[in-house]
């Protein structure tokens, strides 16, 4: 545990008071299990894990920390919990997270993504307790033009779907809130992050290309792929966390200059089309093949070029990728080979422990600031 425990960063949440919604969802259970090796106290608050099987579920994290299922909608059961925990830190995750579905469900994805956002900050701006506050919105969230350029933090919101334009909602909200309550003369401070396409093991949602090719490959079908030449910019689950767990220090420790919006996202060189992650995937499950998806009736749209730019986490943070393109895509297949071919589930703990751990290692070894052991 020398990389996850011993680090500066780690140091800083061992003790803390940390309030995480969405923690049953991917990103939010590798959240809460980072921050629960690192010693902190953490109190989650979400719907049940909405697939089966789910990682919060694998690595039996609701006996780790205070675990209270809810919906992030219920702004008086929010404000309540929020009130009697008295966090120090808040993540704010709960979102209804896929573009597909904000299609079907419009009414649905705009009451979660904005007005649970809007819940959120209400309980916060009622609460002490609370110093940071790190919002967690989409890549998706910018007016996505389908060109080359990289989107940076000031360029424009929108959002051509349901779901892309809650995100940008989401943003503005958190940027009203920011300059009507969270001033640099209030205890309180909010940031909003922005990642890219993040793949990693022990994600089961519908409509990712990841756990869609799994699925397919435990049935022993060929992968059916939409939009193999849509380029995204993939990156593997812990490169986004690491920067909002190292932003939540830096808004604790200096202030109101690490306020406002970040993206946190892959190199360049990460960029690739579906095609090319698919292939990498079946080679590193050893077999398998796909075809391209004809899709049938309403055909819905899906962007086909965003990236980001990075350099205000580079330069500011002193944040940057760990992986390559490639071993992202490797040990996350890795950790799905593993769990369907002998693990027994409770030995997933310590697979995913080791995750975390061999990511921390190898931060330290390439000097990463959040990594630093002082």
């Amino acid at each position: 545990m020398r990389g996850i425990q011993q680090s500066k960063m780690a140091r800083f949440y061992q003790g803390k008071r940390v309030f995480v919604t969405g923690h049953t969802g991917f990103k939010g259970s590798w959240l809460t299990l980072w921050l629960h090796l690192m010693g902190a106290e953490v109190h989650g608050y979400a719907l049940e894990p909405l697939s089966e099987p789910s990682l919060f579920k694998v690595l039996e994290l609701q006996q780790k920390i205070t675990h209270v299922v809810g919906d992030i909608r219920d702004y008086d059961k929010l404000k309540g919990l929020i009130k009697r925990f008295q966090p120090e830190i808040i993540f704010h995750l709960a979102a209804q997270p896929l573009v597909r579905l904000s299609y079907a469900e419009p009414r649905m994805t705009y009451e979660t993504n904005v007005m649970g956002t809007v819940n959120v900050l209400e309980a916060a701006r009622s609460t002490p307790s609370t110093r940071v506050l790190v919002n967690i919105t989409s890549d998706k969230c910018y007016e996505n033009k389908e060109w080359d350029y990289a989107y940076r933090e000031n360029d424009p919101l929108g959002g051509y779907d349901p779901y892309s334009s809650s995100k940008g909602c989401a943003e503005l909200v958190a940027a009203a809130y920011r300059s009507s309550y969270f001033t640099s003369e209030s205890g309180l401070r909010l940031a909003s992050v922005r990642a890219g396409n993040v793949i990693g093991g022990g994600d089961w949602a519908v409509d990712r290309i990841i756990p869609d090719i799994v699925r397919t490959l435990v049935l022993d079908k060929p992968v059916q792929v939409r939009n193999p030449d849509a380029v995204r910019p993939w990156q593997y689950v812990l490169e986004p966390l690491s920067g909002y767990l190292w932003l939540a220090y830096q808004l604790w420790q200096v202030g109101v200059v690490y306020d406002g919006a970040w993206n946190f996202g892959p190199p360049s060189r990460s960029n690739i089309p579906v095609r090319q992650v698919v292939d990498q995937a079946l080679r590193t499950w050893g077999r398998g093949e796909w075809t391209d998806a004809e899709c049938s009736g309403l055909k819905l749209h899906e962007a086909g070029v965003l990236k980001l730019d990075c350099s205000k986490a580079n330069n500011l943070l002193h944040w940057e990728p760990v992986l390559d393109v490639e071993e992202t895509i490797v040990r996350t297949v890795r950790w799905y080979f593993d769990y369907y071919h002998g693990h027994d589930p409770k030995g997933m703990w310590a697979r995913t422990v080791a995750e975390i751990q061999f990511y921390a290692e190898r931060a330290r070894t390439k000097t990463i600031s959040w990594a630093g052991v002082e």
